[in-house]
């Protein structure tokens, strides 16, 4: 069976461009904002579960060395994921 082809209003059709040209700037927010909740979770579960999220936004992020982005990951470096975000997206 066919995947149907989706027909989009114009309005959806705008509301998804915006979103794709703004892309690296919404991830660049989601990242600065899963760096203030590692710092403020600290340890533990919810800490993992950030860190995982931050991992996959820098995968898509690009850019960055990979080294640094491994090193980082593996050292849970606040202070450094802060910094790459920082110089990445010049905030």
């Amino acid at each position: 069976m066919a995947a149907k082809k989706r027909n989009y209003t114009g309005y959806q059709k705008k509301v998804i461009k915006r979103f794709y040209e703004n892309r690296d700037q919404i991830e660049t927010q989601r990242l600065q904002e899963i760096v203030t909740e590692i710092y403020l979770a600290g340890s533990g579960k919810k800490a993992d579960r950030l860190w995982e999220r931050a991992a996959a936004l820098l995968e898509r992020a690009e850019g960055l060395h990979k080294a640094d982005v491994e090193r980082i990951l593996e050292a849970r470096d606040v202070e450094g994921l802060a910094e790459l975000a920082g110089a990445r997206f010049g905030g």
